[in-house]
């Protein structure tokens, strides 16, 4: 009979970073709820969201306003998703990348969004608006965040959506940029945009930053992941890679020359040959499989006629097999067979391996 866990072990197991963060996120957002309960006039709180007019004053805000969400809809979204990736995250890098991952995807995203209103303000005059009509909240910049990080680990995982869509994960990262980029037209730039914010700076991260701890040849660590399959052009259909792949290479020119981004390493391609669902690894794994079922077919063949005589071959007298020595190096026909039948065998397991 099986002992079910209790909650303090269920919380126990879960890693520290995650454990720290989804409780932030539920005090704070309780937190925030009941200040709009008990407010009569709405909620005005410039230390607890970021607000373009005020966070000058309250500069922690780029970064704590990630824990609260201002509706049950994105609080109830954000606990739905964001626990269980930050869980297998962390797993997967440990804690000190996960920090940096989050950090890195929140407050720079929050800190283009703050920059992008100002520049706004300054243009078209309108403070009500722009610089205290807005606050930016929530994790939609890291939710869209975790998204390419999947994408970088498990692409051609296939997820279900509501119980009903079927969609691949290296997909949902520019379907959430799209959502976005609709809501931003309509009008509601704030907080939807920090999505496209969240897209692009975690891909830098991911691409260029990220320290890849004992991966390089002969121990030590690299940063990113330069593989193709990573790209920045294969974010886009392919009908406009031209000029994305020619901006890509001219940013990327420019950063290498002003040592804004790391080395990736003696060998980039061998960054995330251990990662779980990499294209390296997969291949690696198809061709072991290829190789096992290669041997257990040699194997086979060659104990096959000794363990298991054709019954229906007649038995020559020991007088006879004696006195016509030439007859046994004359293959019979149904010898011919079982060797060519083999041959067959060998070199449809050699394709495989291919």
């Amino acid at each position: 009979m099986a002992i079910l866990s209790s909650p303090l072990q269920i919380i126990a197991s879960i890693p520290p970073v995650t454990r720290y963060f989804t409780a932030a996120t539920v005090v704070s957002s309780l937190f925030y709820f009941w200040l709009q309960w008990s407010s009569e006039n709405g909620v005005a709180a410039p230390y607890l969201t970021l607000i373009p007019g005020s966070s000058l004053f309250y500069p922690w805000t780029f970064f704590t306003s990630v824990f609260f969400e201002t509706s049950v809809v994105e609080f109830v979204v954000t606990l739905m998703f964001v626990p269980a990736s930050l869980r297998y995250l962390e797993r997967l890098w440990g804690s000190i990348e996960t920090i940096k991952f989050i950090v890195v995807v929140v407050t720079i995203s929050n800190v283009i969004a703050f920059a992008l209103n100002w520049i706004e303000f300054v243009a078209l005059r309108n403070a009500d608006l722009l610089l205290y009509g807005m606050q930016y909240h929530g994790q939609m910049a890291l939710q869209v965040g975790l998204l390419v990080a999947f994408t970088q680990l498990i692409p051609e995982h296939q997820v279900q959506l509501f119980g009903f869509i079927k969609a691949r994960v290296k997909t949902l990262p520019m379907a959430y940029v799209t959502f976005s980029t609709v809501m931003c037209l309509i009008g509601f730039q704030c907080p939807y945009i920090v999505i496209q914010f969240g897209w692009l700076f975690s891909w830098i991260w991911l691409r260029f930053y990220r320290k890849n701890v004992g991966d390089a040849l002969g121990g030590g660590h690299t940063y990113g992941d330069r593989s193709e399959t990573f790209a920045f052009v294969g974010w886009f259909p392919p009908f406009i890679h031209t000029p994305i792949t020619l901006l890509a290479n001219t940013a990327y020119v420019y950063a290498s020359r002003f040592h804004l981004i790391p080395s990736g390493g003696p060998d980039l391609e061998s960054n995330y040959t251990q990662t779980p669902g990499g294209t390296r690894a997969e291949a690696e794994r198809r061709r072991a499989m290829a190789l096992k079922a290669l041997d257990q077919r040699l194997a086979n063949s060659s104990t096959a006629p000794n363990s298991s005589p054709n019954p229906q071959a007649p038995r020559a007298p020991p007088a006879a097999a004696a006195s016509k020595p030439d007859a046994a190096a004359v293959p019979s026909s149904h010898d011919h067979a079982a060797e060519n039948n083999e041959e067959v065998d060998i070199g449809k397991a050699r394709e495989d391996v291919r």
